[in-house]
């Protein structure tokens, strides 16, 4: 099998000659591409270049195409920092009063720059390895993280505590709009999958009552454009989502990337069945810091709870950082590959 045919396996619940490896590993890649991040986030053939790099080095499964995750707010108005080194970020939002929800202007997301090279650099990936390698185009924030990024994250968080709802749904319908769109293009790039970021969602900030009533229907929403779209999706939520992993499900995703935070046991006897699962290898305290033996045992502990499923891809829970060293990465391949 090649690196197609096990993720699609897996996504199906068959089981592949190997289980699949997708990195999320942008930041590593354009670093050992030579290049920096304000480099990358300029030019689609640099970030397929990249990737490209990356798949020969390490011989792995899926890409994962991500750029940032403040995208989608730069290109509703939210004003965002460009450091050369590091990813793009924002500081404050754009919408200084919930009040003004409703003279929110539309927008159309394929005319900000760094959308089209996000597309295109996809694009260029998909012709390159097409039925070969996965390829994983991300689609940045779920509604309720773009909705963080527009008022602000402190903001936002006093608003689902006292806020008026009418006003936070028409803020999370615009969001669910700005988001679909992204989805909708990213569907015709040839990509194999799309995916979103909800992390302000989960259980670290907010209640389960609150993920339930706020960010999860409009989770589902999201997951129903990719499906109308034909095309699989995943949801990614950061820290321990241990305790919405039954409503993470209602939202019909077809994989869920979660981080090693989340209990492994749980996630297996939730999802093994019905929906595949992407991680869960810590990225900074065993990839990035620890030492080959660490990585080593945890990918085999990780594959030791799954191997009654095949719905396992073996991806970081998050970003795997920069600095992490080629050898830890190759141990967990390495360690995949041989189990």
């Amino acid at each position: 099998m090649n690196g197609y045919e096990r993720i699609t396996a897996a996504l199906n619940g068959k089981k592949p000659d190997k289980v699949p490896v997708m990195l999320h590993n942008f930041l590593m890649a354009a670093k050992e591409y030579g290049i920096t991040m304000e480099q990358y986030r300029k030019d689609p053939r640099l970030i397929a270049e990249s990737f490209m790099l990356a798949v020969e080095r390490y011989q792995y499964d899926g890409i994962l195409v991500d750029i940032d995750t403040v995208t989608l707010a730069g290109a509703v108005g939210v004003p965002v920092d460009f450091p050369v080194n590091s990813p793009a970020r924002t500081h404050t939002g754009n919408l200084i009063n919930l009040e003004d929800v409703s003279s929110l202007k539309s927008v159309r997301v394929e005319d900000y720059r760094y959308i089209q090279v996000w597309l295109e650099a996809v694009r260029i990936l998909a012709g390159q390895f097409k039925n070969e390698i996965y390829i994983r185009g991300n689609c940045d924030q779920s509604p309720f993280s773009l909705a963080s990024m527009m008022r602000g994250i402190q903001n936002w968080m006093v608003d689902l505590m006292m806020g008026d709802d009418e006003r936070i749904e028409i803020l999370l319908d615009y969001c669910t709009d700005i988001t679909s769109q992204f989805i909708r293009l990213m569907a015709q790039t040839g990509c194999d999958m799309v995916s979103n970021g909800d992390s302000p969602a989960g259980p670290e900030l907010i209640s389960p009552e609150m993920y339930r009533k706020y960010a999860m229907p409009y989770e589902k929403r999201v997951a129903d454009v990719a499906r109308e779209c034909g095309i699989a999706y995943t949801l990614h939520i950061c820290g321990n989502t241990d305790s919405i992993l039954d409503d993470m499900m209602d939202t019909g995703s077809d994989a869920f990337e979660l981080d090693y935070k989340t209990d492994i046991l749980k996630i297996h006897n939730k999802f093994s069945s019905s929906r595949t699962f992407i991680g869960n290898i810590d990225p900074s305290g065993v990839l990035c810091m620890g030492s080959p033996a660490l990585v080593r045992d945890k990918t085999l502990e990780l594959l030791s709870n799954y191997k009654d499923s095949p719905r396992l891809i073996v991806n970081a829970g998050c970003a795997i950082p920069a600095e992490t060293p080629s050898g830890n990465l190759k141990m967990m391949i390495e360690t995949v590959r041989n189990y």
